[in-house]
């Protein structure tokens, strides 16, 4: 990468549990609409020599996580199948169980490994998992990019919340796919 960041996409939650219809925590249109462009970003950045780390939302059958949400995405069902539009796309896969895919996981540990310098996070869910995992990330000091039309949400409100709150205190920088 010729004088550039070292940068690495997250992407996360981009499973058949939030992403196909049927399951208890779909989110919706929106997360469907998004798709084409994580492709379209994966297709550009990849070539550029980004990195990808597909963050995968993995629970036990008896998470505490399920007294506030409905059970999703337990360990060994088919919710936590990264969907088939993206399953394709070589990348490290990192399960968590928290919001933050810097939790208790090797997420930050990889990140150095590969020498990443810059973050490109987008997926599901923008006011949730998105965005603690760019609080976390800004916590550590990575300079972060959110594309606003690779990120959705169930609830469009807070969609629109997250993505300024990420911008405005968390410092991410908000990008379109329309500028690749």
């Amino acid at each position: 990468m010729s004088g550039e960041e070292k940068t690495a996409i997250i992407v996360v939650d981009m499973l058949r549990g939030f992403c196909e219809e049927g399951y208890t925590l779909y989110c919706g249109d929106d997360c469907r609409k998004i798709i084409p462009n994580i492709r379209k970003l994966l297709d550009v950045k990849t070539a550029q020599g980004a990195k990808v780390i597909f963050l995968i939302d993995t629970h036990q059958p008896d998470d505490k996580e399920f007294q506030m949400f409905p059970p999703h995405c337990v360990v060994g069902s088919p919710e936590r199948e990264i969907i088939s539009e993206l399953a394709g796309y070589k990348g490290e896969r990192i399960s968590k169980n928290r919001y933050s895919g810097f939790y208790n996981t090797e997420l930050d540990e990889k990140l150095r490994e590969l020498g990443i310098e810059r973050l490109v996070v987008v997926g599901v869910c923008t006011d949730i998992c998105v965005m603690h995992t760019v609080a976390d990330a800004r916590n550590r000091d990575y300079p972060v990019e959110v594309y606003t039309d690779c990120v959705a949400s169930f609830d469009p409100e807070a969609h629109e919340w997250a993505l300024k709150h990420m911008e405005k205190i968390l410092g991410a920088k908000l990008k379109s796919t329309s500028e690749l």
